[in-house]
């Protein structure tokens, strides 16, 4: 069991730090916009979307760096299976449909964990950008 925990708190740290990368990124690419973001709104959108991607595919990456533990460690006989396991735990979805070894188990819960900060994470930072972009169209002067 302490195995789980320090394979699964590293991961976790890991895609702490990869989330941290990518939103840096994200909202650099936002700022590099702002005249976007100030003009037109669907001009706005559009670069809001852009961020949207940059931090869908960094979840999208950390769900494939767990999907890659679980089948090291012989959890799954394909990829492809291990990414959809790693996809239903990373979301919080929890099917069930597929479970892990007991020996390996716990580091079901300890993605799910993770998912749920990093997908609040890149909530925040998308809704940093979302304000940002409809501030100014929100409320208008009469």
């Amino acid at each position: 069991m302490l195995m789980n925990f320090v394979l699964g708190l590293s991961m976790m740290a890991l895609c702490l730090l990869l989330q941290g990368f990518l939103v840096i990124a994200a909202l650099r690419y936002f700022a590099r916009r702002q005249a976007q973001v100030r003009s037109a709104f669907l001009a706005a959108m559009r670069v809001t979307v852009g961020l949207m991607f940059i931090l869908i595919v960094g979840n999208v990456a950390q769900l494939v760096a767990w999907a890659v533990l679980f089948y090291a460690l012989g959890e799954f006989d394909t990829m492809q299976l291990a990414i959809y396991h790693s996809a239903v735990n990373f979301s919080t979805l929890g099917y069930g449909d597929i479970v892990m070894s007991a020996k390996y188990r716990l580091l079901g819960p300890l993605e799910a964990l993770n998912g749920a900060l990093m997908i609040g994470v890149s909530t925040a930072a998308l809704s940093r950008a979302f304000a940002e972009a409809v501030k100014d169209r929100a409320f208008v002067s009469r």
